[in-house]
């Protein structure tokens, strides 16, 4: 048996954040992921960090412009984001929606057609206006990823890829190891953070974890020329421009799947390509003769409310269970640390985080996926 003071089961975002955090404390973590880094959403998403419905959000908008410093390699983050506006009802909701962050002392600009068209040059006069939020950003998905590993290598943390989790051992009331399919890891300390494995996962140790599982695609076009800002939403579709010029654009609706402890059991092409590409191209109809060049998805993991799950347990009591439910790369900063703090002293030292607690959903009604539509097409 080889051993850590804390073993982290999934090498996502949000598993190499929490590993990197524990190892800048002089804890000894060893990273275990079914595949490799970052394959699932953590790689594929539309890099977007601007989470202000959040109770980490002032965390995650502190840490993101130090990242590229404090990792020691580039994420290329970028600060600001503009929402454009395409029906006169999302032009009513996005203003609504900056006046709250006015009051909120967040930067933002209410943007007219001629206003967008300057700051977004591939937008075209079909749009009703936009706002320009002032913070946020955005950052290259699979740069970050590898910048979280890398740094956390650096610190002498360890990253098992290939390593499927298939078990825990247990001892008064803690997870004293945990098992693969070629060894097992002792440990003091365990993080489930495997996104839409965590229910299985989780389920060993008797514990229920309300998670659906989803497919999230995204489509990226050949290069465009360069926009002044490059993090653009709206039109219901999310993404940015690289830094080669290429769009890279996501967003719903999402293909409903059901997850063994393996994964899905087929990833197949869906129409929701088209309709990203169609969408994308009225958004930006300067844009609209770009081909695309590739599409790829992540496997996505959403909690009954749409909020993370950020806890530490009580039984066992050495265990932090987090999934991000949709939102985990712009968050992963501050999800690291707070995962850090739960780890370490029980309780995060920058936000109360109590709404992101398991126990919300102790009541949870037993057909609350059916409920809510949230299951497969047959």
């Amino acid at each position: 048996m080889s051993g850590s003071e804390v073993v982290i089961v999934g090498g996502g975002v949000t598993g190499l954040s929490a590993g990197w955090w524990l190892a800048r404390s002089g804890i000894k973590v060893t990273v275990l992921d079914k595949f490799i880094v970052g394959w699932e959403a953590s790689g594929r998403n539309g890099g977007g960090a601007s989470h202000y419905a959040s109770p980490l959000f002032d965390e995650e908008q502190r840490l993101w412009p130090q990242m590229d410093e404090l990792l020691g390699y580039p994420t290329e983050h970028q600060k600001g984001r503009i929402l454009i506006a395409m029906t006169e009802r999302q032009w009513e909701q996005y203003r609504f929606v900056a006046e709250r962050h006015k009051r909120l002392n967040h930067p933002v600009e209410v943007l007219d057609v001629k206003q967008v068209q300057e700051a977004v040059p591939l937008a075209g006069d079909n749009c009703f206006g936009g706002v320009h939020y002032k913070f946020g950003g955005h950052a290259n998905p699979q740069r970050s990823v590898q910048a979280y590993a890398w740094a956390l290598q650096d610190l002498g943390g360890k990253i098992m890829q290939h390593s499927p989790v298939t078990g825990f051992e247990t001892a008064g009331g803690k997870v004293t190891g945990v098992k693969t399919a070629n060894a097992t890891y002792g440990c003091d300390a365990v993080v489930v953070a495997a996104g839409p494995q965590i229910p299985q996962l989780m389920a060993q140790l008797g514990v229920n974890v309300p998670l659906a599982a989803a497919r999230a695609e995204m489509i990226i076009t050949e290069p465009a020329p360069m926009m002044p800002l490059g993090g653009v939403d709206g039109h219901k579709i999310y993404g940015r421009q690289t830094m080669r010029g290429n769009l890279a654009y996501g967003g719903g609706p999402h293909e409903w799947l059901d997850m063994d402890a393996d994964g899905p059991v087929a990833r197949p092409s869906t129409p929701l390509a088209r309709n990203l590409a169609k969408r994308l191209a009225e958004m930006l109809p300067k844009a609209a003769h770009l081909n695309v060049i590739r599409n790829w998805a992540g496997i996505i993991e959403n909690s009954p409310d749409g909020r993370p799950i950020i806890d530490r347990l009580t039984s066992p009591d050495n265990v932090v269970v987090a999934s991000m439910s949709s939102v985990g790369f712009g968050l992963s900063p501050a999800s690291g640390h707070a995962i850090r703090d739960l780890v370490i002293d029980g309780t995060c030292s920058f936000a109360d985080i109590d709404i992101l607690k398991l126990s919300r959903f102790d009541n949870l009604e037993a057909d609350w996926r059916e409920k809510r539509g949230w299951m497969p097409i047959s």
